[in-house]
């Protein structure tokens, strides 16, 4: 049960790290005027991975300062999603012990 459970969690962070890295390649294109933001596809793609990371970066933006047009706080967010699997991992290997 607590091993499943484990499971479930790592691949809902692991998939959220891969839409964080994707909506930082998306925004870096349109930065640099690779894709078109008048194609309503990319459009409403970027709208849709904003929309998905902006909770995760809104405290982190608050904390860390401008540093102009250089945007941190998805390496913030990711670094703390592999700290936060790195403690369930052993979370889980000592509870798996305690229980025998």
């Amino acid at each position: 049960m607590l091993l499943s459970l484990y499971t479930i969690l790592d691949f809902l962070l692991q998939v959220l790290i891969w839409v964080i890295i994707i909506q930082a390649i998306l925004s870096w294109l349109v930065a640099f005027n690779v894709i078109n933001t008048y194609n309503q596809f990319v459009r409403s793609l970027l709208h849709a991975l904003d929309r998905m990371t902006a909770w995760l970066y809104r405290p982190i933006r608050r904390v860390l300062p401008d540093f102009g047009g250089l945007d941190l706080s998805p390496l913030v967010v990711i670094l703390i999603i592999v700290l936060l699997r790195r403690l369930l991992v052993l979370w889980i290997s000592q509870a798996m012990l305690a229980s025998g």
